[in-house]
């Protein structure tokens, strides 16, 4: 078993991260071109996106796995540890609405519900899971 890798991470992919900093961009630009009201709202909007993908450009690791644990974001773009014991579940939350179906990944460390997204995580959430179930003990 000395060719199972024994560390996984998961990071935002770079073109969720562009998209954001275009958000911003052209939100930037719209609050140029508008009256008070328009530029108003496109200023915190422009702000919003810049504050997403400068926390993406900063930690874009959004999830990592070990034998020992798992590491999830923290804050703004901290990080923090959980041992396997700390983990009480591991699941994928399936839910169907408007004929759109969405995955997120979960994990429950007691204290705190931490949930991932494919555009989190880069790679199918059903994927993700089996790995993570994988490596846990």
């Amino acid at each position: 078993m000395a060719d199972v890798e024994t560390r996984h991470e998961w990071r935002v992919p770079r073109g969720i991260l562009a998209a954001k900093a275009i958000a911003a961009a052209v939100c930037v630009v719209l609050a140029l071109l508008g009256d008070v009201a328009q530029a108003f709202l496109a200023s915190v909007a422009a702000a919003g996106f810049a504050a997403l993908a400068l926390r993406d450009l900063l930690a874009p690791v959004r999830l990592a796995v070990d034998e020992g644990g798992v590491t999830v974001p923290a804050g703004f773009a901290g990080r923090e540890r959980h041992s396997w014991n700390d983990v009480d579940r591991i699941r994928v939350d399936t839910r169907r609405r408007y004929g759109v179906t969405a995955r997120l990944l979960e994990i429950d460390t007691g204290d705190q519900v931490h949930l991932f997204s494919r555009y989190d995580l880069g790679a199918p959430v059903v994927d993700v899971a089996e790995i993570v179930m994988r490596l846990r003990p």
